[in-house]
């Protein structure tokens, strides 16, 4: 791809978006007024640079539209960059932003069984099973897991599982639904990623932005 073709930037939709957008613009690209407009169905958007564009997608979803070269940049979290693992993905900024947590989580009730270095099996429910059974495996715990989008909270109390793994951040989900945390996985902050095809051909380009990025983060 040569470097006067669009240059595609994928953001996540929900809570990151907000928080990324201060960064998106102080490094001087600005989308056009549908981006803000909550009544547009827009997907992909022009900005203020005329070869660049913003897709917005679901989280999930950042890493496999860079990874297969249908966007070029995007902000994704190290908890989907994890599940993923794709090689083809290169996380070269650290934006400090959407910080939260992946944690065990149970019921109450449980509270005889809250130890796990007492756990040798667990059926789980997650919207991270690849990253889950890394993790239990490396304690020599076999993770059985059971994949769902959302709504894990309710899967402990109607018998789908005993324990979740699913995003904590202030808690107060977990607490509603009489769930408690019992062990942490991973400390997640969100991160610039680029497609590493994508910074062979374009990497003046991609490395100028990359540098910008960095520069912001850093309040230089």
């Amino acid at each position: 791809m040569s470097s006067n073709e669009e240059l595609v930037i994928a953001l996540p939709k929900g809570r990151i978006l907000k928080e990324v957008m201060p960064l998106i613009r102080a490094v001087g690209i600005e989308p056009e007024a549908a981006f803000d407009d909550p009544d547009s169905r827009l997907l992909q958007f022009k900005t203020n640079h005329p070869h660049i564009s913003i897709i917005r997608v679901r989280s999930f979803d950042v890493a496999t539209f860079v990874a297969f070269g249908a966007a070029h940049l995007g902000v994704a979290g190290n908890d989907v960059l994890l599940e993923h693992n794709y090689p083809e993905l290169y996380a070269p900024v650290d934006l400090d932003i959407g910080h939260c947590y992946l944690a065990v989580a149970q019921p109450e009730g449980l509270e005889d069984d809250k130890d796990p270095n007492r756990w040798s099996h667990v059926r789980i429910a997650t919207k991270y099973p690849n990253l889950t059974h890394n993790f239990f495996a490396s304690q020599g715990i076999q993770a059985e897991c059971i994949k769902l989008s959302g709504a894990m909270e309710l899967a402990p109390g109607l018998g789908l599982c005993r324990r979740i793994v699913d995003l904590v951040s202030s808690g107060a989900t977990l607490k509603a639904n009489g769930l408690v945390e019992v062990e942490k996985l991973l400390d997640i902050t969100s991160r610039l990623v680029v497609n590493r095809a994508a910074l062979k051909t374009r990497s003046v380009e991609l490395n100028d932005w990359i540098q910008k990025f960095r520069t912001v983060v850093n309040g230089e």
